[in-house]
Parts: structure tokens; C-alpha cells; sequence
């Protein structure tokens, strides 16, 4: 809990650097490849994590590796993650900062559950009627799941609109059998 609020602390900071710099995406792309980079590689992660290294020589690393990539605020900001020994947080606020620019840019991810795979045309119509629904823009994460039949199940946080055929089925069979 604690490394989330930490966390969700620098992503607001780095949030307000990227405004002011006007590059709320390309700030988000950066962090993002970094706390990828940190999940994925072991050695990365191992050389972050251990003590023996001091704050500078890993500030050295991360300076090199993003001196033509990043702008220096952006690298200053690193820098002072990694000074305060909060390094390991960095894929956490990447999440957090993501999280962050949808809430800016008035944005929702559904995970969507259809029967079978859709084509373009139905997902754009998914994500306009949901867009319509929650009265901002929807991204739909769709998955293909054969049991719902047809329809659709949607998860947004702790919302579930389940319009699937076999819920309705269920449900049929429900007063059918005076349950």
C-alpha cells in the first residue's frame, strides 16, 4: 500500500513536468520502456536492487542510456528517483502515471468479453457505445471466450455489465424452474 502511494506521488510529479513540457504521451512512453525494461530484464533489475551500487553509478547508466532518447527533465527526474532509492518503484509509476493521463485525457479501459473474435467495425461500435455509456472515452480490451455464446460481458473497475446469451439463458431457466 505504501509503494503505491509512493508511487502515485512521483507519477503526479512526473505528470506535471510532461504538462509542462506538452508531451504528456511521449513523457509516458519513456517511463513506460524503463519499467518495462526494469520487469523483463533480470541483470537490469538485479543491478538496481543491489546496494553495492551506489546511487551515482546507476544515475551514470540511466543518464547514457537516455541522453539522446529523453529530455533532461525528464532524465533529472530518474535521477532523482534513483537518488532517493526508489528505483524499484519505477514500473509501479509508470502504471500509476498511465492511470494518470487516462484520468487527464478523460479516458476508460473496458475489458470486453465477446463470443467470438471481432472484426474492426465491431470494435470501433463497442467502444462508441460504451464511450456513449460512461460519458468518456472508452478504450475496449476485448478477449474471445465461447462459453457467453453471444453478447458481450464488460468489466470496468468493479463494474460488470454481463449482456452475454448465456447469462440470459441462466436467467430463463431460472423462472422456468421457479427458482
Amino acid at each position: 500500500m505504501r509503494q503505491t502511494t509512493i508511487a502515485k506521488n512521483y507519477a503526479e510529479a512526473l505528470l506535471e513536468l510532461a504538462k509542462r513540457a506538452k508531451d504528456l504521451r511521449g513523457w509516458g512512453t519513456l517511463i513506460q520502456s524503463i519499467g518495462d525494461a526494469i520487469e523483463r530484464d533480470a541483470k537490469l533489475r538485479l543491478f538496481l536492487a543491489t546496494p553495492r551500487v551506489d546511487a551515482a553509478t546507476k544515475n551514470g547508466v540511466f543518464r547514457k542510456a537516455l541522453a539522446d532518447r529523453a529530455p533532461s527533465k525528464f532524465v533529472r527526474f530518474i535521477e532523482a528517483v534513483v537518488s532517493r532509492r526508489r528505483q524499484m518503484l519505477l514500473p509501479e509509476i509508470a502504471r500509476e502515471y498511465a492511470n494518470l493521463v487516462d484520468q487527464v485525457e478523460n479516458r476508460l479501459h473496458a475489458n470486453v468479453t465477446v463470443a467470438r473474435e471481432a472484426d474492426e467495425k465491431t470494435r470501433k461500435l463497442i467502444a462508441d457505445r460504451l464511450s456513449k455509456v460512461f460519458n468518456k472515452t472508452v478504450v475496449p480490451h476485448l478477449t474471445v471466450d465461447e462459453r457467453i455464446i453471444g453478447g458481450l460481458v464488460v468489466r470496468v473497475g468493479d463494474t460488470v455489465m454481463d449482456g452475454s446469451i448465456r447469462r440470459k439463458l441462466g436467467v430463463l431457466k431460472h423462472r422456468m424452474l421457479g427458482r
